[in-house]
């Protein structure tokens, strides 16, 4: 059973420590002292009752032992420096199990035979009288120790620096004799060498003589083939450049030929098709029954009252969130309903992820193209796109902005290209977006009509 944590009522084997001890700073432990210290710690700390290991490192005593110092050696020297009830305790017990070394410790005796590093780590968790000295000689041993160590390793180095100078010198000697006898041997070549040199240089000189006369002739030719050719490259390469801008402004001139071809084609079948579509049901919705009414019928109701006659009720507006507006404007022949995608999604579905919101929408566009026959596009800003999206539904064109361009600005692109007179119907909350679509002919409808239209759906 652990001992109370009252002053007044705490064993002997765990005083408090004194004032004196609280007044010095703590001893700059040599490492090999520090990391015995961590060894003795970490192996006796799960020995200790639950409720005398501090919160800190209750943690680190439920470690593997082989990975208790190497893991928790920081807590516990943290423990062991802020905490002298800690330490004691610990110190305590670690004393213990050191058997007749830790007595003679606790008692300021350091044995002779006694590891110094030993006697150290017993010292600085014990702290018996003098244990400061204890550590201070310690750290003079381990520091006499690796000093004997490193003059070892200097005089075995000097030994072998020492060993290989003297068979350096046995091989120069060897190299010198040689030497010697290779240089009586230049020397004589180099006598007849000199003789043959001196013969060789007059019919050197004879003969660079006539080089120069003939380089002389050359260098002129030369000079005359190189301007030859160098005017002729010049004419080659101005021509190639004339022809190759030729070709360049003849293959851009088609391509944005091509391209304005291709552009006003697709716009005027739109145009076309519309119209076509727009006469076909404009004949189908003003076919006329037979009717008994006169003109004069007509103007009577629209510009005055008859006695008795009901107040007519005016038509409700309908607003850019009705639902009832959004179908009546799909209803139009080749309509184009374009979709401001996050827009929506963050309006309707802002619980969910992006993939989800996407999936979603993507989904209910799909049925509303399937019901209507238009042709729907939903655009979505690019900074957010992902790789790995599924096929579009039938009749669903899905388009991210490139970088550097956003999907309100890809709208008011799209919503240019189509021709004039055809229905576009833009759906988005954004008040820029409605503005900017409008002034171009579009209808902008806000985003609550369309989650309206798919909650119906």
């Amino acid at each position: 059973m652990s001992a109370p944590l009252d002053p007044d009522d705490r064993p002997l084997e765990e005083a408090a420590p004194t004032d004196a001890e609280f007044t010095l700073p703590e001893p700059i432990l040599p490492e090999a002292v520090r990391q015995r210290i961590m060894t003795l710690s970490a192996a006796a700390l799960p020995g200790l009752p639950a409720d005398e290991i501090p919160a800190a490192l209750r943690r680190v005593a439920r470690f593997a032992p082989n990975r208790r110092a190497r893991l928790g050696g920081r807590e516990i020297a943290a423990q062991l420096t802020a905490d002298p009830l800690f330490r004691q305790r610990l110190g305590t017990r670690i004393i213990t199990e050191a058997g007749d070394l830790g007595t003679a410790v606790t008692s300021g005796v350091a044995p002779a035979a006694a590891d110094p590093v030993e006697v150290a780590a017993l010292a600085y968790l014990s702290r018996p009288d003098g244990w400061r000295e204890l550590i201070e000689a310690a750290g003079d041993v381990v520091r006499a120790d690796a000093d004997s160590a490193a003059l070892a390793d200097r005089i075995r180095a000097a030994e072998q620096r020492a060993t290989r100078a003297e068979h350096d010198r046995a091989v120069a000697r060897v190299e010198a004799d040689k030497l010697r006898d290779e240089l009586a041997r230049v020397r004589e070549e180099l006598g007849q060498l000199r003789e043959e040199s001196r013969s060789t240089a007059k019919a050197l000189r004879e003969a660079q003589a006539g080089q120069k006369r003939a380089a002389d002739l050359l260098a002129t030719e030369k000079g005359r083939a190189s301007r030859v050719v160098l005017d002729h490259e010049a004419e080659v390469r101005r021509m190639r450049s004339r022809l190759a801008d030729a070709e360049a402004s003849a293959a851009t001139g088609k391509q944005a030929v091509k391209d304005a071809r291709a552009v006003d084609d697709a716009r005027l079948w739109l145009l076309l098709e519309t119209i076509g579509q727009a006469a076909t049901g404009l004949r189908r919705e003003l076919a006329l029954d037979p009717t008994d009414k006169l003109p004069a019928d007509f103007v009577a109701e629209a510009s005055a009252d008859r006695p008795g006659a009901p107040e007519r009720s005016r038509a409700r507006a309908q607003d850019t969130d009705d639902p009832g507006r959004l179908d009546q404007l799909l209803a139009l022949p080749r309509a184009h309903l374009v979709v401001d995608g996050y827009n929506v999604t963050k309006r309707g579905f802002a619980d969910m992820s992006l993939e989800q919101q996407r999936k979603r929408l993507i989904t209910g566009l799909g049925g509303i193209a399937a019901q209507t026959g238009d042709e729907v596009t939903v655009v979505f800003d690019g900074a957010e796109r992902v790789h790995g999206l599924p096929p579009a539904p039938r009749g669903v064109r899905v388009l991210f902005s490139r970088k550097g361009t956003t999907a309100d600005e890809l709208i008011r692109q799209l919503v240019r290209a189509e021709p004039p007179g055809r229905p576009v119907v833009v759906v988005s909350s954004d008040r820029e977006v409605a503005d900017g679509v409008r002034r171009h002919g579009a209808y902008p409808m806000g985003a609550d009509s369309l989650l309206r239209r798919l909650a119906r759906s």
